[in-house]
């Protein structure tokens, strides 16, 4: 049945009681009714929310989780750790990498996550040539999403040089190397095979301004609003201070102020990271459109720094999260995070709040799902008609949720965390992927990752 009553929900109006919700054979919400009498033939849940979406992955990253925590340096930093992950990603292979991503997606959509942006960078085999076909490597993540059931933005890189001033790529980026002529391409021969449509979207990644020259950026950009005007740009951008540094040495201006000055910079673009801008910088990328996207828990495990979310949230600017290298996958978490940071930096309490908004998991979570529908570019910003059918039933009777309403249910579900799941079961396209905790595949992509991590680390 295309339907669902919830008896607390979280619309994008705030909440809601005795909500009743219908969707077409899409998953497209065509009905979101409150204050209705439960039908008896449809399924109904005690609270829902919307799904969150997460936009920004590195599947391949999950197999690393846990195997870069030893000390190699006195100065170990993000580039000891890149110089690992080159090292590793040498090793995957096309099954390999859907096995790896069908366990990822998995997990993220127990928990939370109902959609996915996939910063895809490893296009060739171990020696830097094209599969047979070329885009072995990016229909494993679709069919990986396929099977599971998850929301995907596919994200083609474009990488060309190891580092600002056209530095020549080394062997272990082989893998990633391509031109703005090959993307199309690629992303014409994806669109042939698995067609656009409310689950999928495909967009392009600048990796970063290191990795991308001038020119080749806007190639790249031209070639892609000729083929999709409305398609997303993501980019990793001022992740860190050496990255600062060194665009300052090569352009004489700092990453954002750089992209800021020389490209139309709008709501198309999500800015990855941003941790290290002026206040120039932030108030300008605010205004702008775009979305930034946050990883905290990926950027405290790196170093990378903590993003200035006070200055950001001041300015009005647009913000979504993402799990990013993997070394955990929690909406709850990562929100949790975010905020914790602000409180760490700063010596306060309460800071990612707002004077219409005074609770904390309030903002972080409506917020999160509105920028994270954006980078996206899907119809994913929350329950309401014309919107996908995403969404995640909580367990009210975990000890964490008992008695709480309102507000209180955010602010306990993302700063609570007490032992077990709060969240039961997962919606996507009107779905029901997870419930009470089980993906109906859960032991078979198991048993796959399983396989591919002995493989892996042999």
């Amino acid at each position: 049945m295309n339907a669902v009553f919830a008896k607390i929900a979280l619309l994008p109006t705030g909440w809601a009681s005795n909500v009743y919700l219908q969707w077409n054979d899409k998953g497209i919400l065509t009905s979101v009714a409150v204050n209705k009498t439960h039908p008896s033939n449809t399924p109904s849940v005690e609270l829902l929310l919307p799904g969150m979406p997460n936009l920004h992955s590195h599947a391949f990253q999950r197999a690393m989780a846990g195997l870069t925590e030893y000390r190699s340096s006195v100065d170990d930093s993000f580039w000891s750790w890149r110089t690992l992950m080159y090292e590793f990603a040498q090793k995957l292979n096309p099954d390999l990498l859907k096995a790896v991503a069908s366990q990822l997606y998995l997990e993220m959509l127990k928990a939370g996550y109902t959609s996915t942006c996939e910063f895809h960078y490893i296009h060739h085999d171990q020696n830097g040539r094209p599969y047979a076909p070329v885009e072995a490597l990016s229909s494993c993540l679709i069919e990986a999403a396929k099977q599971v059931g998850i929301g995907l933005t596919l994200l083609p890189v474009m990488y060309e040089y190891s580092g600002f001033g056209q530095t020549p790529p080394h062997a272990g980026q082989a893998r990633f190397i391509n031109s703005p002529d090959w993307i199309l391409s690629l992303l014409d021969r994806l669109a042939k095979q698995f067609p656009e449509h409310e689950g999928l979207r495909y967009g392009v990644a600048p990796h970063s301004l290191r990795a991308v020259c001038e020119p080749t950026l806007r190639e790249l950009l031209e070639n892609l609003t000729h083929w999709n005007p409305l398609a997303p740009i993501h980019i990793h951008i001022a992740e860190q201070t050496k990255e600062v540094e060194d665009c300052l040495a090569h352009y004489g201006q700092r990453p954002v102020e750089w992209l800021l000055n020389h490209f139309d910079v709008n709501k198309r673009w999500c800015l990855v990271h941003a941790t290290h801008m002026t206040q120039q910088e932030t108030i300008a990328v605010a205004n702008s459109g775009a979305v930034v996207g946050i990883c905290p828990s990926t950027e405290a495990n790196l170093g990378d720094g903590i993003f200035n979310g006070p200055e950001y949230l001041k300015a009005n600017g647009t913000w979504g999260i993402g799990s990013d290298s993997h070394i955990t996958v929690d909406v709850a978490e990562e929100l949790r995070l975010y905020e914790y940071s602000q409180r760490l930096a700063r010596r306060q309490r309460n800071i990612l709040a707002s004077d219409s908004q005074h609770s904390v998991g309030h903002y972080l979570y409506t917020h999160a799902v509105a920028g994270g529908a954006q980078a996206s570019a899907r119809p994913i910003t929350g329950l309401a008609t014309g919107q996908r059918a995403d969404a995640l039933s909580l367990n009210v009777s975990h000890p964490d949720l008992i008695g709480k309403g309102d507000h209180k249910i955010l602010d306990s579900f993302i700063f609570s965390r007490h032992g077990g799941a709060l969240i039961d079961s997962v919606l996507v396209a009107g779905q029901w992927r997870v419930q009470n905790g089980f993906h109906a595949q859960e032991i078979e992509i198991l048993q796959a990752y399983q396989r591919a991590m002995t493989t892996l680390l042999a």
